[in-house]
């Protein structure tokens, strides 16, 4: 099964020379088996974020889209509530597992990281902080393995209770 998957790095600072942790993610997507499409850097503004997610939502080339940045708690960290209003289903699991994961690796400062997951018209839409450090833990560990599954869902294939 061939999957589309787009990438986005929210960022006011990385340029496509200075992108590290978006050149991971593609790395790491297309390593996966993954069809990637075009990389936007897209500034940390609300309607910036919301405009392209939704733009490429729209545009239905991709089945899932793979942000990383603007998670955190700072001040300009507004991805998450960019992208949340456009879900009709969150996934939950999705942030519990990667601040889970995290918390081996970093401790108590997984907690400030708001990971997120969701659908909307047949996509996935998720979310990982911009360090890549947690973007290869979040391809690695959950999405790599889970987008396939997650497709196969929204398409209305069974439930695999494989665990």
């Amino acid at each position: 099964m061939s999957i589309s998957v787009a990438t986005i790095t929210v960022s006011d600072t990385r340029n496509a020379q200075t992108d590290s942790g978006g050149a991971l993610l593609r790395e790491l997507l297309s390593a996966g088996g993954y069809a990637l499409t075009d990389h936007n850097i897209v500034v940390d503004s609300f309607q910036a974020i919301q405009a392209t997610v939704s733009s490429i939502v729209d545009s239905r080339a991709v089945r899932a889209i793979v942000l990383t940045g603007g998670t955190g708690i700072g001040e300009r960290d507004v991805t998450i509530e960019a992208i949340e209003p456009l879900y009709q289903k969150r996934m939950d699991g999705f942030g519990e597992a990667f601040r889970r994961l995290s918390w081996d690796e970093v401790g108590v400062r997984s907690l400030m990281s708001r990971a997120s997951a969701g659908v909307t018209k047949g996509c996935l839409i998720i979310a990982l902080p911009g360090s890549p450090k947690a973007v290869r833990l979040g391809v690695e560990k959950i999405i790599v393995p889970m987008i396939e599954h997650g497709v196969k869902m929204l398409d209305g294939a069974g439930h695999d209770h494989k665990h």
